[in-house]
């Protein structure tokens, strides 16, 4: 598709923005199509898609930033809403740097671009998944749907950026409900990345079943004990920790409004000697992944923990700018209708040198967690209440019967700080984040980690 912004037309708007002063112009084009199915009970329920193009317009000014965003593309219009936004800097005019291109970093490649494949073929995926999932005789309900979107878009800013750039994402689900003596549990997967139909065209099967088995599993659990104990998470649970009671925490905004628990720890030791937290834009085929943040800032590999100590934390240019340093190519929006803001990509606790099966085989007694479900986090002061959607008990360094109802209570810098062993092993998963009413694409992993002193509440005698 043409684009309605060129180089030429933003250079323009952002000069118009800049009339009247200000300390930062930004132009951010926008074209995205995207389809979605959703099958139930062996229907497709649903299916829709479509194409929505617009233009964000950024100025910011003494501290203070203006926004306005539209879908009306002509050249008169947007500067008509440039003009508006100048208004609300009075002072002298400001000239915008001469745009550059800049070439990206890194590339991600699309064997099968998902918006030429058939419907029917992502139907009949999901069908499979259908099938698969009905394999076992405690089920009751299936769903699974499936998402693809490829977005194009063009920033340009008055610092003299200017990015291309092409994201193509897909994702496939699969939810199961298992029943038995009225017990019910569910099993959840999810796969999906940066790329094109490949990613989720073989594997299908797998993931049905991996669900279907989860829930039948779970229906045999008996209530989980509650109180201190040792705490494995497994690889294959996933970064839900990482992300929720590390990563916000880790994100420059919160920080500088007070409302992180890592505030003004630069240099100290914040974490185990053990634990070393990235955040990385550039992983190959990652949900998260992007060779361009939403300002124009290349993606890139950025190291918050080393080795316990805090080192970064993650930027946008806004945030940046507060500091006098570069941005760490975290700014991230939902859509041109929205500003961006400090946003986790990949973000990941670092594989260590321990075997997995070691891990387990050294603990006494202890919970050991293969799947997290949601929870609550308080940035403020880093405490923190997750659900285990899958857990089992751990007896004399083996994997014990699966039990239900736990939830892990605890504080995100005291836990990370008591991790004594890091297995060598990592598993991610992949989701969309939710902040300031936005929300993006991310992916995040973890090692097997154990814990040797955490709240589980339980439900064994409630």
């Amino acid at each position: 598709m043409k684009r309605n912004v060129d180089p030429d037309l933003a250079q323009e708007i952002l000069a118009a923005m800049l009339v009247r002063g200000g300390d930062f112009a930004e132009v951010y084009w926008e074209h995205t199509v995207s389809q979605s199915l959703f099958l139930e009970e062996g229907r497709l329920e649903r299916l829709t898609g479509g194409e929505d193009l617009g233009v964000g317009l950024r100025l910011v000014k003494g501290g203070r930033t203006y926004y306005a965003h539209t879908n009306s593309l002509e050249r008169d219009a947007l500067l008509q809403l440039a003009d508006k936004l100048a208004r609300g800097a009075e002072g002298a005019s400001v000239q915008a740097e001469e745009l550059l291109l800049r070439e990206p970093p890194v590339r991600f490649g699309v064997r099968q671009p998902a918006e030429e494949v058939e419907t029917g073929e992502k139907v009949e995926l999901l069908r499979i998944i259908n099938q698969t999932a009905r394999q076992a005789p405690q089920v009751r309900q299936v769903t699974a749907s499936y998402g693809n979107t490829l977005q194009e878009v063009l920033i340009a800013n008055s610092l003299g950026f200017m990015a291309e750039d092409k994201r193509s994402r897909v994702r496939l689900v699969v939810n199961v409900i298992a029943e038995a003596d009225g017990k019910i549990q569910t099993g959840y997967e999810s796969a999906g990345g940066v790329g094109g139909f490949e990613l989720v065209a073989t594997g299908a099967e797998q993931l049905a079943q991996v669900a279907r088995e989860r829930a039948v599993r779970m229906l045999s659990a008996k209530p989980a004990p509650s109180g201190q104990m040792t705490v494995v998470m497994a690889g294959e649970a996933g970064g839900t920790m990482v992300h929720e009671a590390c990563g916000h925490g880790l994100e420059a905004d919160l920080v500088q409004k007070g409302l992180s628990v890592y505030a003004g720890k630069l240099g100290q030791q914040v974490a185990s000697p053990l634990i070393t937290v990235i955040d990385d834009a550039t992983l190959p085929g990652r949900y998260g992944s992007y060779a361009f943040d939403d300002e124009g800032t290349f993606g890139q590999r950025t190291v918050l923990i080393e080795n316990g100590i805090l080192k970064s934390y993650m930027y946008d240019l806004d945030t940046a700018l507060k500091e006098n340093r570069e941005s760490t190519g975290n700014g991230r929006r939902e859509s041109y209708r929205s500003r961006p803001f400090p946003r986790m990509s990949n973000t990941f606790i670092a594989s260590g040198e321990t075997d997995p099966d070691e891990i387990i085989a050294s603990t006494e007694h202890g919970l050991y967690v293969t799947k997290m479900g949601g929870g609550q986090v308080n940035t403020t002061n880093g405490d923190f209440v997750f659900e285990v959607t899958e857990g089992y008990l751990l007896e004399k360094g083996k994997i014990g019967p699966p039990v239900r109802g736990a939830t892990l209570i605890g504080n995100g810098p005291q836990v990370l700080s008591q991790v004594d062993l890091v297995g060598s092993d990592s598993g991610f998963s992949l989701g969309v984040c939710g902040k300031n009413g936005q929300g993006v694409p991310v992916g995040d992993a973890q090692p097997t980690l154990r814990i040797p002193n955490l709240v589980v509440g339980g439900t064994e005698g409630v």
